[in-house]
């Protein structure tokens, strides 16, 4: 092959268009376009309510307990070395009995494999699903990396709505309607990201019969699983493993507020063997051989992470989490253009609906966030990157005081915009 002159293509490696394509929907992608329209040098500073990170927050600073538990971990020098490929047992039989707490059986040890964090446990459950012809439901709207997951993995999407007069339930009908032989799998999130709804145990069976009728598995991501503040409580997913088989993508992320440490978990609920039996469990296993683990030594702290934490720091968190959701709710009331349809009631988000027929000289969710944020250094999620376009989602999961002061931003922003008609 003879050089090129200067500008001429002469080399034969490419980027991968599918994952270009697929990390472009990704929450972190719309966040950062967002944030490109940030004023330097504001003197209020910049307020975040665009993602589920309330670590940097004083009121959601982790408990003591989960602290010392990793200091104790690194001290012991007792894991500094590999971990197996599936996690450490103790680990393991930890999140085992932890997650047993909440269902009608237990779990055991080899019903748990670690993974470094909730997202990697996606990647993970998506991939082993993926075959030639397979295509897996999504709610709509939804968490954007299941998309970008499936994309990457070559496993067609299909979305079936969550109903927002009804508290974001999954709308069984339409999911029945997509049925045609080649689903794999149907995503459930509860407690909700991006909704802040909290499903029912009414609604979670009928979603297990749903699932059993049409031969697939459920994805149940639960990484907001107890982050529950309203009048419903959390209910598992696996608590129906009895009718349908159940993969469980988790973490300690959110409910511990360490996102950073990375630690999450696929659980199989499938007290029949049904997983075993069609070698989901042995393909992930295979997956995990090939792949990243958790950091050992987190690993080596979590019996004592889940152990030693009372009770106290969690209803601190929830507590925190109630106050701000009901001030957040309050004061988008307040708010003429922005419709809540319904009150959360878990995780750290809430999902609004814009009228731009109210404002002027703004196009899309995506310009609202743009200008939002140039104007008033308030960072927000365009509702198009989780799936419903002209919406926007709104993490409370800050301190009461900044949340307070974004949504007076806010309601600046939108007073200033609106029509002289309105």
């Amino acid at each position: 092959m003879e050089n090129g002159g200067e500008g001429e293509a002469r080399w034969r490696f490419r980027p991968s268009e599918v994952l270009s394509e697929a990390s472009s929907v990704s929450i972190r992608t719309v966040l950062n376009k967002v944030m490109e329209n940030l004023e330097e040098n504001d003197p209020r500073g910049v307020l975040h309510l665009g993602h589920g990170d309330p670590s940097m927050f004083p009121s959601f600073r982790t408990a003591s307990a989960a602290e010392n538990a990793i200091v104790s971990s690194l001290r012991s020098a007792k894991f500094n070395c590999y971990a197996p490929s599936v996690g450490v047992s103790m680990a393991r039989r930890a999140i085992a009995d932890h997650l047993s707490e909440d269902l009608p059986y237990k779990l055991s040890p080899e019903d748990v494999f670690l993974t470094s964090g909730c997202t990697q446990a996606i990647e993970i459950v998506v991939s082993v699903l993926s075959r030639p012809g397979a295509n897996i439901l999504l709610p709509r709207p939804g968490f954007p990396f299941y998309e970008a997951r499936c994309a990457f993995s070559g496993l067609e999407v299909r979305h079936f709505n969550l109903v927002p007069e009804r508290e974001w339930e999954i709308d069984l009908n339409m999911v029945e309607a997509l049925a045609d032989g080649n689903n794999a799998a149907m995503v459930v999130i509860n407690s909700c990201n991006p909704c802040g709804s909290v499903f029912s145990y009414q609604h979670l069976a009928k979603v297990a019969e749903t699932a059993k009728n049409l031969g697939i598995v459920i994805i149940a991501d639960e990484v907001y699983d107890h982050l529950v503040f309203g009048v419903k409580p959390f209910v598992p997913m696996g608590a129906f493993g009895q009718i349908t088989p159940i993969l469980t993508p988790g973490s300690i992320s959110k409910r511990w507020g360490v996102p950073g440490w990375r630690l999450g978990w696929i659980a199989t609920s499938d007290p029949k063997h049904i997983l075993k039996e069609t070698k989901v469990v042995q393909c992930i296993k295979s997956f995990l051989d090939i792949s990243t683990d958790p950091a050992t030594f987190v690993q080596g702290a979590v019996t004592a992470i889940i152990k030693n934490t009372n009770g106290d720091f969690f209803n601190k968190i929830i507590e925190a989490l109630r106050k701000s959701s009901e001030l957040c709710g309050e004061r988008l009331q307040e708010i003429d253009c922005i419709r809540c349809p319904s009150k959360p009631e878990g995780s750290m988000f809430l999902l609004v609906e814009l009228n731009l027929s109210s404002l002027d000289v703004i196009q899309d969710d995506f310009e609202f966030c743009c200008k939002l944020a140039k104007e008033e250094s308030v960072i927000v999620l365009p509702g198009t990157a989780v799936g419903l376009k002209n919406w926007l989602r709104v993490s409370f999961a800050v301190e009461l005081s900044s949340l307070d002061d974004a949504l007076d931003r806010l309601k600046s922003f939108c007073r200033r915009h609106r029509k002289k008609t309105h």
